[in-house]
């Protein structure tokens, strides 16, 4: 009889809570996301064509290769494209790599605009070619037009705008733009290290990352600036397993490929890292509840009750937001024997890891090496950098950017955003506490898609509202 009152009183606590709940989410305003850029069809032509040609400067870059000539010429493309700001601003050129200096009436709070000039190489069969930079169906084709020259051509012009105008900033700004962001080689550390040596520490950086989203998660419609406020950490990783070799036709037992197989199977279906909800996820999805169909509503409202049963299904909503909430692992490249008949003395296989927070680097390294030990295989790491600290969420410099875009693009919800892959802004961190991950550009499923993809796009009709919106950041730091 007891059992049965303590069975009736929990079902009645778990009515209750559900009843709570559901009235919650009936609390929450619906709302809707209305942006959509403004026409400006003469503007954007003009801003697509300035974006076409600088896309028609092939700038792919190769880890290790010498290759300063090709990002000088692209260069002398900038000067022409954008001379006031190569004439007024102090250029400083550190192997391809460009920092401009446009001084203010102030040092106290510098500004930093980010975006790099390198893209990956354009493989594959392309509709059209992936260099000529052409103009077509209201958008720019090419390999960089989203990933991220067209970034780095909104804030040049939004600087040669500015300067037209006689305008001086209240704050000096810095255009930073490596030329190795793709392969994460050393372009944007020397970067910072030149301001390092000025003494420059920088209130805000922004750099590409995330953008204006559509759907940013099934069900929630319309267009919404996710900015990033950290990223993840990540490595790369081997691992190797040995044995004698021998001929093929008398195998042993537990060959090395056998060996790396059992292993990973083994990470691919267990549970490896541990899953939390970093407090950057859960104001994201709180931002976004009022936007969300009913049932999306109750849940994130209601993270409260429903974060144990959002830890476990959003790896199976989308491999992105199951990537939010914990290290990930993807197995990348392998090798063994060079002939079909030779047991391999060696084979390897190799990951790439994202770290989080709540399960950092090294932890995360040591659970794989001891997973990877059971299985009589080593493993080495290849390269390795930790998770960057968050922004504050509630601090002014986020409240400036949240702003700028509420402003620049009325009726597009702005939310923070934990950024998944890895960009040069994390080299930043070491002289700002503020760096941002945020390109004011629209990415529809078609422009993810092409991101070191086929057919990488940019509608233009986004290209002026990106432009304004760095005029108004670069006015909004006072």
């Amino acid at each position: 009889m007891i059992i049965l009152w303590i069975l009736l009183g929990l079902l009645g606590l778990l009515l209750a809570l559900v009843l709570v709940s559901l009235l919650r989410a009936l609390l929450i305003p619906s709302r809707k996301s209305t942006y959509v850029p403004a026409p400006d069809p003469e503007k954007a032509e003009a801003l697509a064509e300035k974006l076409s040609r600088m896309v028609r400067c092939e700038t792919v870059s190769v880890p290790g290769e010498e290759q300063r000539e090709k990002f000088l010429a692209f260069h002398r493309e900038l000067e022409s494209l954008f001379p006031l700001v190569h004439a007024r601003l102090e250029k400083t050129e550190l192997d391809g790599n460009l920092l401009f200096f446009w001084k203010g009436k102030s040092s106290e709070k510098p500004l930093v605009l980010m975006s790099h000039q390198d893209v990956v190489p354009a493989e594959g069969t392309w509709s059209r070619p992936p260099f000529s930079g052409e103009i077509a169906e209201g958008k720019v084709w090419g390999r960089g037009a989203s990933d991220t020259k067209c970034s780095l051509m909104a804030f040049f012009q939004a600087v040669e705008e500015l300067l037209a105008e006689g305008f001086v900033p209240d704050n000096d700004v810095y255009l930073s733009s490596s030329c190795t962001e793709e392969w994460a080689g050393d372009g944007c550390p020397k970067l910072v290290a030149e301001l390092k040596r000025r003494g420059v520490r920088p209130y805000i950086v922004c750099d590409e990352g995330g953008g204006i989203i559509s759907e940013p998660i099934g069900g929630i419609h319309g267009s919404f600036a996710m900015i990033g406020v950290f990223e993840k950490g990540k490595a790369d990783v081997r691992f190797t397993a040995r044995s004698d070799g021998g001929h093929a036709s008398t195998p042993k037992p537990h060959s090395p490929i056998a060996r790396l197989a059992a292993f990973v199977n083994d990470v691919e279906t267990h549970r490896v890292f541990r899953r939390r909800m970093p407090k950057e996820v859960a104001a994201m999805f709180e931002t976004l509840a009022p936007y969300a169909s009913f049932p999306l509503k109750w849940v994130f409202g209601n993270l409260w009750l429903f974060r144990p049963v959002l830890l476990q299904v959003l790896p199976l909503i989308s491999a992105q937001a199951g990537a939010m909430i914990r290290t990930t692992v993807a197995f990348t490249m392998q090798s063994g024997s060079a002939a079909c008949n030779v047991m391999p003395q060696e084979a390897t296989v190799c990951a790439n890891l994202r770290f989080i927070p709540h399960q950092g680097m090294e932890e995360s390294l040591r659970v794989l090496e001891k997973r990877a030990a059971r299985h009589g295989v080593s493993m080495d790491v290849l390269s390795a950098s930790d998770y960057t600290p968050s922004a504050d969420l509630s601090g002014d410099a986020f409240r400036t950017l949240r702003t700028v875009a509420e402003e620049t693009f009325p009726g597009c919800p702005v939310s923070p955003y934990v950024m998944t892959g890895a960009t040069d802004a994390r080299f930043y961190q070491e002289i700002c506490p503020h760096v941002f991950r945020f390109a004011p550009v629209v990415y529809g499923p078609e422009q993810m898609k092409g991101m070191h993809g086929l057919n990488e796009n940019i509608e233009i009709s986004c290209l002026p509202g990106a432009v304004d919106f760095y005029r108004n950041l670069i006015r909004a730091v006072h």
